[in-house]
C-alpha cells in the first residue's frame, strides 16, 4: 500500500514525478494539484511539452481559473475541477507546475496565491474560459454576458445571430450567438460608405434551454478568420452594454460531457471523538476503495511512466487518491491514442475482462477498430474497484484527453455501475452490450444444465436468426419453455435488458464490426500476470500491433485482389478497400448467386420495398430465407432487413442484388465508408489546438511555433526517412530565419 499521509509527503511524491528534467532538456512531468477543503484529494499528473523558457506568467491563478470557487461552494462532496481548455493550455505551453500555498483563512481553508507582477500589481490570467459544449448558466442573460466578456477579454465583439421562442409563447428557448464578423453585407449594404467588417467569421456558440431553467451550451465554434482587434472590440455595442459587475460574477457550471475532468470523491467523515460505528463503517468501507499495489508495484509504474514520458511527449497520466492520500486509480494514454480517437471514435468497447474477473492486474481498456478491422489501444486505467464513482471518475479523465469528443457507440460487458456511470459521462451515446459476452455469460451461469450444447445451438440460431422483434421475442419464450428455465433469473434479467445486446433491437446502430469484441490483450494478460509482467510486454504488444497495422497499409496499397466474380461492385471496392475489409466484402459479393426471386410487394412514390429469397443452407435447397429490402431511387439508398451495413460496415448481398436489379452499375458513395479506405490518411500526432494566433502577442509567437515544430518532430520519428526529411527542413527554416534576422541587423 502506498500511502501519503500528509501534504509534505505528497508534495515529496510531486517532486518525485516533476523535479526532474530528461537530458534532452524537456520537462517531462507538470502537476496539478486541485485543493479543497485543507484536503491534498486528488492529483493529476501530465506530460509537458513545454521549453527551458517559460513565457507563461500565468502559473498562479491556475486553480481559480479552474473553477475553484465552485468547489468552495460545493465543500460538501469537494468537487474538483480541471477544465480541459486551461490544462491543454499549460500542457501544450510551458513547464507549468502549479504553485499550490498555504494561505490560512479564518475558515481553514487552503486558498490559492496568484501570480501578481511586482511593476503593476496586475495579475496575469484569464478569467474567461473558452466556451465548450455542455457548459450551463442560469439565464439566457448570464450566458450571454459570458460570452460577451469572454469575447471581450479575447478581442472580439459579438450580436445575436439568430433566436427562437416556444409555440404560441414567447419565451425563448434557443438562440445562436455569433461573432459580429460573421456573414457579409447584403446587396443594400455593399453600396454604403461605412468600412466592410464583416469576414464571414464562423465562431459562434448555440445556446438552448433544458430544464425549463438552465441553459446549455450545445454548439461551439471557436475558430476566427479574422485577426482580434482589442480597441474596436471595446468601443463595439454589445461590450458598451456590459455592466462590468455582472463579469465578476458569472462563472458557468459545467455538464458532464464538457471537455473537462470532474474529479469528486464521497464527503470527508469526520471521526473527531465521536465513536460512531457509521463512521467506522465508513471509513472502513473507504480503505478497501484502493489500488492494492506494494512499493515495487509502483516504482515500476513509475519507471513506465518516466521513461515513456522521454520519448513521447505528449504521454498523459493522471492518478487518483483518497483523502488519506491512498492511491486509487491510474489511467494514461498516449499522443498516438489520442490521434488515433480522431479517425476512428464511431464505436469503442470498454473492456472490463480484468477488472471484473479478478485479475491480478485491475486493467481497464478503452479499445477501438481501424480501418483494417484490427483492434487499436485508445487508453488504458489501473482501477481500485468496479464501482459507479471510479468509472465516472475514469471517464471523465479519458473524454478530456480526447478534447471531449465522446465516441458515438460504446461496447461493454454486463455491470450496472458501468451502464450507470456511462449514462452520466456519454449521455448522448449508444450504450449497448457485447453480444459474445452476453452468449458467453449465459452458456457459464447454465454451466450444469444437462441439454447445454443443445440449448447454446437454439440460443445461437435466435440471437443470431432473428430479423424481426416479434420473432425473437416468440423464438425466446419457446426456448425457455422448451429447456424448462422460465424460473432463472438471470435469463429474465437479460431478457428485460434485451434492447441493449439483441441485434434485432440495435439496426439502427453504427457497430463498425464490434456488435461483440476481443480484449485487446487476450492471450498476454492472464489471471496471475503481475502488475511487473504487464508492463514488461505492454510496450512489445503495442509495437508488434503498431508493426501490424503499418505491414497491412503497405499490402493493402500494393496489392491487386484476385476477383471471383464478374460483378462491377467488387471490382469497385478491391481499389478502395482496403485487403482485410475488401474480402469480408468480397464473400457478400459471391454469395449474391444464393439469392434469387427478388420481387416487389410494396410501392410508395419512389421507395419500394422487395423480397429476396435467399438458400440458406447449400446442402438443402429447400431451406428458403426471405428478406425484406427497402430501396429509395430518388437518393439511391437501400437498406436491408439483416443490417449488415450498420452491424459491419458494407452492404449485404441482398441490398446488392437490389442495387443490380434496378440497374445500379456502382455502389452509391455513402456506402463506402472512408474508414474502411486503403488510401485512409492518417497522422498519428495529438491535436495541438488552436491557429488563432494574435500577432502582437510574443507569448503567443513561442507557443504557436513550438507546437507546429513538435507535430514535425513526431513525425520525424515514424522512420529514418521521415527523420531526415524533417532534419532538412529544420535547417531550411533557420536559415530563412537568419536572413530575415540579418535584414534587421
Amino acid at each position: 500500500m502506498f500511502q501519503l499521509p500528509n501534504k509534505e509527503t505528497l508534495r515529496f511524491l510531486l517532486s518525485r514525478f516533476a523535479g526532474r528534467r530528461s537530458q534532452a532538456g524537456r520537462f517531462p512531468v507538470a502537476v496539478v494539484g486541485a485543493v479543497c477543503d485543507c484536503e491534498l484529494r486528488t492529483l493529476v499528473v501530465c506530460t509537458v511539452v513545454g521549453s527551458a523558457a517559460c513565457p507563461c506568467e500565468r502559473r498562479g491563478p491556475l486553480l481559480q481559473r479552474l473553477g475553484h470557487n465552485k468547489m468552495e461552494e460545493d465543500s460538501q462532496t469537494s468537487d474538483q475541477l480541471l477544465d480541459d481548455e486551461a490544462y491543454d493550455d499549460h500542457v501544450n505551453e510551458c513547464e507549468q507546475v502549479l504553485d499550490i500555498e498555504d494561505n490560512e483563512q479564518e475558515n481553514g481553508q487552503t486558498s490559492v496565491s496568484p501570480h501578481i507582477d511586482d511593476q503593476n500589481g496586475e495579475s496575469h490570467r484569464s478569467n474567461y474560459l473558452p466556451p465548450v459544449i455542455g457548459m450551463e448558466f442560469e439565464s439566457y442573460d448570464d450566458a450571454y454576458n459570458y460570452y460577451n466578456c469572454y469575447a471581450k477579454e479575447l478581442g472580439f465583439a459579438i450580436r445575436v445571430k439568430s433566436s427562437w421562442t416556444k409555440r404560441n409563447s414567447k419565451e425563448k428557448r434557443g438562440a445562436v450567438l455569433c461573432c459580429n464578423c460573421e456573414g457579409f453585407k447584403t446587396i443594400k449594404e455593399a453600396t454604403s460608405r461605412r468600412k466592410e467588417t464583416r469576414t464571414g467569421c464562423l465562431a459562434m456558440i448555440r445556446l438552448r434551454l433544458v430544464e425549463s431553467n438552465r441553459w446549455r451550451v450545445d454548439e461551439v465554434k471557436l475558430e476566427h478568420n479574422h485577426l482580434f482587434d482589442l480597441e474596436r472590440a471595446q468601443n463595439s455595442k454589445s461590450h458598451k452594454k456590459m455592466d462590468s459587475s455582472t463579469k465578476r460574477k458569472l462563472e458557468p457550471a459545467l455538464d458532464v460531457e464538457v471537455k473537462t475532468i470532474k474529479l469528486y470523491r464521497t464527503p470527508i467523515i469526520h471521526h473527531g471523538n465521536s465513536n460512531s460505528n457509521d463512521g467506522e463503517i465508513g471509513n472502513h468501507i473507504d480503505q478497501f476503495k484502493r489500488l492494492m499495489l506494494d512499493r515495487s508495484d509502483l516504482d515500476v509504474i513509475h519507471a513506465y511512466f518516466s521513461r515513456i514520458q522521454l520519448m513521447n511527449p505528449n504521454f498523459v497520466y493522471l492518478m487518483d487518491f483518497n483523502d488519506d492520500g491512498i492511491l486509487r486509480n491510474v489511467f494514461w494514454i498516449d499522443s498516438r491514442s489520442r490521434a488515433a480517437f480522431r479517425y476512428f471514435n464511431d464505436v469503442v468497447a470498454f473492456d472490463t475482462a480484468c477488472l471484473l474477473n479478478e485479475y491480478e492486474i485491475p486493467l481497464f481498456t478503452f479499445v477501438g477498430v481501424n480501418h483494417h478491422g484490427e483492434s487499436i489501444l485508445l487508453g488504458c486505467g489501473l482501477l481500485a474497484d468496479d464501482s459507479q464513482e471510479t468509472y465516472i471518475w475514469l471517464f471523465r479523465a479519458w473524454l478530456t484527453c480526447m478534447s471531449g469528443r465522446p465516441p458515438q457507440t460504446i461496447v461493454t460487458d454486463y455491470s450496472k455501475a458501468l451502464q450507470s456511470a456511462i449514462s452520466e459521462v456519454f449521455p448522448r451515446a449508444h450504450h449497448r452490450l457485447s453480444l459474445s459476452l452476453v452468449i458467453q455469460s449465459i452458456l457459464e451461469r447454465l454451466g450444469e444444465f444437462h441439454e447445454l450444447e443443445e440449448f447454446g445451438n437454439v440460443l445461437h440460431r435466435i440471437v443470431y436468426g432473428s430479423l424481426k422483434v416479434d420473432e425473437f421475442e416468440t423464438a425466446w419464450e419457446e426456448m425457455i419453455q422448451h429447456f424448462g428455465v422460465t424460473d432463472n433469473e438471470w435469463l429474465q434479467s437479460l431478457f428485460d435488458d434485451r434492447e441493449r445486446w439483441a441485434p434485432v433491437y440495435l439496426k439502427d446502430i453504427f457497430f463498425a464490426g464490434m456488435l461483440s469484441f476481443s480484449p485487446l490483450f487476450e492471450g498476454y494478460v492472464h489471471k496471475q500476470t503481475s502488475l511487473k509482467e504487464f508492463f514488461h510486454m505492454y510496450d512489445l504488444v503495442l509495437q508488434k500491433k503498431y508493426q501490424k497495422e503499418a505491414d497491412d497499409d503497405i499490402v493493402s496499397a500494393d496489392s491487386n485482389p484476385i476477383l471471383k466474380t464478374r460483378c462491377y461492385y467488387e471490382l469497385q471496392l478491391s481499389r478502395i478497400y482496403t485487403k482485410e475489409i475488401f474480402e469480408k466484402f468480397q464473400d457478400e459479393v459471391e454469395m449474391m448467386s444464393s439469392c434469387f426471386g427478388i420481387t416487389q410487394i410494396h410501392a410508395n412514390g419512389p421507395i419500394i420495398t422487395y423480397i429476396v429469397k435467399e438458400h440458406e443452407n447449400e446442402g438443402d435447397m429447400r431451406e428458403i430465407g426471405n428478406f425484406e429490402v427497402v430501396y429509395d431511387k430518388t437518393g439511391a439508398e437501400v437498406r436491408c432487413i439483416c443490417n449488415c451495413f450498420n452491424f459491419k460496415g458494407y452492404l449485404c448481398r441482398h441490398a446488392l442484388c437490389v442495387l443490380n436489379y434496378n440497374g445500379m452499375e456502382e455502389i452509391p458513395f455513402q456506402y463506402i465508408l472512408s474508414r474502411w479506405r486503403k488510401d485512409f490518411k492518417r497522422f498519428y500526432v495529438a491535436d495541438m489546438g488552436s491557429n488563432n494566433v494574435d500577432i502582437t502577442n510574443p507569448v503567443q509567437w513561442f507557443d504557436h511555433l513550438y507546437r507546429k515544430a513538435l507535430q514535425v518532430v513526431e513525425e520525424g520519428m515514424i522512420s529514418q526517412d521521415h527523420y531526415m526529411v524533417a532534419w532538412q527542413a529544420f535547417k531550411e527554416s533557420l536559415n530563412k530565419v537568419r536572413l530575415v534576422a540579418d535584414k534587421h541587423v
